[in-house]
């Protein structure tokens, strides 16, 4: 075991779900994460001594609960490098997040021949509502496709970038191959012409060091269960240029200034994007998870994550008919291998691997534009995350050979019984 890897040996324990079944093998982090102990005591001790609904009351206990909600907030805008605490509107995760962009932003900016671009990487949630904002205004909405490798193709995409497109939407990490995105270059080339540049960053906030304010991008939206925090809690950093044009999204309490009889003004922001009771419990969780991401050190979570990567990359070379898609170089994906084996369907592989306990995804990841583009209709997604090591890797390379095995063995008798 390398000096990195070592490093995290013995972070298994911190997670009861895993400590409680050492014969599981959980390679479906991209999905979601696994949650450590220290979010879900902070979860418990929330409930047991400051439960009650924020901003409401005059009591103390109603204080508590609006301090540990903003506490939170505070802790994850730091955690993701922006400095205006205020401009980090908590969601129910990335998919939220973005149709809060599509319609408080979306619509009240986007108009008939104007254009919105988007990537083949991108994920159905930073894909859909642009579309059909794009459909319902009579918008441009163009895709830019990737290279071989599959990185999103920069030539082409400052082609696309005219002087009509209003909006460019990407991934910070694709989801399904893992590609590492050149944020500061894509948002150069969608400020040049006076674009605005909103990036999903589900896939990278749990797995690099964001810095939020040095990216440059208009928007950034994360997802807090694919980061070691509860689901049901997300949210989404708007540059405060761009947060002061934004429409309400939902309409009711907490949200308002005044109601009157014929009409309503609006709170400030961020309440005036968080309408109803907040999510309390999952902010408190999420800065929790925040707290231990923070003292393991993200440089060494992205350093971990790529020598397993590299690490999976070289194993599974040596599988017979199997292909990896996406970079062929660690340094350019987060953990994420996805790939097919020969003719077996990923489903029923990923069927025949849970017989070994090993867990892993298939299918086409929410990217059905993007497995088009593979000529794929499915492919099998190992994503490895803190609590993985090298025996992980091992386990489902052992796994793989037994499942290819086990297949044409049934092929053959079957190709016997026919005959």
């Amino acid at each position: 075991m390398t000096s990195q890897h070592a490093a995290f040996n013995g972070i298994r324990s911190d997670f009861p779900l895993l400590a409680a079944d050492p014969g599981l093998v959980y390679l479906d982090s991209a999905a979601t994460s696994q949650k450590p102990r220290a979010v879900l005591d902070a979860v418990r001790h929330y409930y047991e001594t400051a439960n009650a609904n924020p901003h409401r009351g005059a009591y103390k206990l109603s204080g508590a609960a609006t301090d540990a909600y903003h506490g939170a907030r505070s802790e994850v805008a730091r955690f993701l490098g922006a400095a205006d605490v205020d401009s980090l509107l908590f969601t129910r995760g990335t998919t939220e997040a973005i149709n809060l962009l599509a319609t408080g932003w979306g619509v009240p900016h986007i108009h008939r021949g104007d254009r919105i671009v988007v990537t083949r990487l991108e994920h159905h949630a930073n894909f859909v509502p642009w579309q059909q904002l794009a459909r319902a205004v009579g918008a441009e909405f163009r895709i830019c496709e990737l290279t071989r490798d599959g990185h999103v193709d920069l030539d082409q995409l400052r082609l696309l970038v005219t002087a009509n497109t209003k909006l460019v939407a990407f991934g910070h990490v694709s989801n399904a191959l893992g590609t590492m995105n050149d944020v500061r270059e894509i948002v150069k080339i969608a400020h040049a012409i006076g674009a605005v540049a909103f990036c999903d960053g589900a896939q990278a906030a749990p797995h690099l060091r964001v810095a939020f304010d040095d990216l440059g991008v208009d928007a950034y939206s994360f997802s807090g269960h694919k980061m070691l925090g509860p689901m049901g809690i997300g949210g989404v950093i708007v540059r405060r240029r761009v947060l002061e044009t934004m429409h309400p999204y939902q309409f009711g309490g907490d949200m308002i200034e005044f109601v009157f009889d014929g009409d309503s003004t609006w709170n400030v922001s961020p309440h005036k994007f968080e309408a109803g009771t907040p999510n309390v419990e999952g902010a408190v969780g999420l800065a929790a998870a925040v707290r231990y991401l923070e003292s393991l050190g993200m440089d060494a979570v992205r350093a971990h994550e790529k020598s397993l990567t590299q690490y999976a990359m070289a194993q599974l070379v040596g599988v017979e008919g199997l292909h990896v898609y996406g970079p062929a170089s660690a340094d350019e994906r987060s953990g994420v291998v996805s790939f097919t084996l020969g003719d077996i369907h990923p489903h029923d592989l990923s069927t025949m691997l849970d017989v070994d306990g090993v867990c892993v995804r298939a299918g086409h990841h929410c990217a059905q534009p993007l497995m088009r583009a593979l000529h794929q209709s499915a492919t099998v997604r190992a994503s490895f995350y803190v609590y993985n090591t090298p025996a992980d890797v091992d386990a489902l390379v052992a796994s793989l050979r037994k499942a290819k095995a086990r297949f044409h063995g049934a092929l053959e008798t079957s190709d016997v019984l026919a005959g």
